[in-house]
């Protein structure tokens, strides 16, 4: 005899089904005002990350100068110009050696780009001189005509430049009051808030510091792991610029896609103009080999790690940050989904039943039994 649906049972499920719809649609609706509202506040919010990433990385220095002894002010102050100088050093490691062969490399270049026409001029392409000028022709037509969207374009660089200087000087602004003032802000947020907000927030706030403090140093370790296998494989290969590339390669790990795609794009251009066209898709092979490595291999294995996250969801985490809001978003998604399971894991710590403790009038397993 088969069993009937209960109406009862089934309109129960619906009501529940209703009523769960509703409020996770209510939370998506309130995390989508929390977006708008951070989209809107985004000028101020971004120095504000941005501040935020560069005290994680100095404030062990500056933790050790206050347990030495030193005033909060000075030790902040002193972390910031020692950081300053570390910036401006490598700006100078990668520049100088760069300007010092810079008549080398554009004669490099100048010949690089004699060599490709000579081969465009030979089989299979065969290309004469006569198409090469028509082509080089209409390409200056092509920009004479197109000169207005070029200025606009050039306005969109130089107003992009200006907000990414207001930017670092701000962050750096604000790395020096979080390096001067941070251990006051969680006892100042306890006096703020009532009730068992005062004990919850304020712990969630440390955890999620120190997990912010180890998706820095995951990411400068995966950082300096591209650096020194492409820069061993252009000492290898004999490229010029060797140490300067290698810098050039750990700051820009910090940037996700883009970064990897500029210093892997300078690299193989100097191969190019310096060692000719096999080493440059040499250069390009290695470039390629170590991105995927660091991308599917030690990023996810490092940032697991350090942020308790399962590689998957990093790589899902990189993937709908960037399909959201550009790179911008793949540098947030991985820091963005630790807080978020930093949360949900002291929430669901609150929300669980203390474990049962053993009864103790239960006779031991090796004591006898009476008769």
């Amino acid at each position: 005899m088969s069993a009937t649906l209960s109406s009862t049972k089934a309109a129960a499920t619906l009501r529940t089904s209703a009523r769960v719809s509703v409020e996770l649609l209510l939370v998506l609706v309130m995390a989508a005002v929390a977006l708008w509202l951070l989209g809107q506040m985004w000028s101020v919010v971004w120095p504000l990350i941005v501040g935020l990433l560069l005290t994680t990385l100095t404030w062990p220095l500056a933790r050790l100068l206050r347990r030495r002894g030193w005033r909060p002010a000075l030790a902040a102050s002193v972390v910031t110009v020692l950081f300053l100088l570390l910036v401006s050093g490598i700006v100078a490691l990668i520049a100088v050696p760069v300007a010092s062969q810079s008549g080398e490399l554009a004669d490099g270049v100048v010949e690089g780009i004699q060599k490709l026409r000579e081969w465009a001029a030979g089989p299979p392409l065969n290309i004469g001189d006569d198409q090469l000028s028509g082509a080089f022709d209409a390409s200056i037509d092509r920009i004479q005509s197109s000169a207005g969207s070029m200025v606009t374009a050039v306005v969109t660089g130089v107003s992009t430049v200006l907000n990414g200087v207001i930017t670092a000087v701000l962050a750096l602004f604000l790395m020096f009051f979080f390096l001067k003032d941070g251990p006051r802000f969680l006892p100042w947020l306890t006096r703020q808030l009532p009730g068992r907000l005062a004990t919850d927030v304020p712990i969630v706030a440390a955890r999620c510091w120190e997990t912010l403090g180890a998706f820095v140093r995951s990411q400068a370790f995966v950082g300096l792991l591209d650096a020194v296998f492409i820069g061993l494989g252009l000492w290898i290969l004999g490229v010029p610029l060797v140490l300067p590339l290698a810098v050039l390669t750990f700051v820009s790990a910090f940037v996700p896609i883009v970064g990897a795609l500029f210093a892997g794009l300078v690299a193989v251009l100097i191969a190019l103009v310096s060692n000719g066209l096999t080493d440059a898709l040499i250069v390009l092979v290695i470039i390629i080999v170590v991105q995927q490595l660091e991308g599917n291999v030690f990023q996810p294995m490092i940032q697991s790690r350090g942020l308790g996250l399962h590689a998957a969801v990093i790589l899902l985490a990189v993937a709908l940050g960037g399909s959201l809001a550009g790179v911008v978003g793949s540098l947030l998604a991985v820091p963005l989904a630790a807080l978020i399971a930093v949360a949900w894991n002291y929430l669901r710590e609150q929300l669980s039943d203390p474990p049962q403790e053993p009864e103790t009038d239960q006779a031991h397993p090796d004591a006898p039994v009476p008769s």
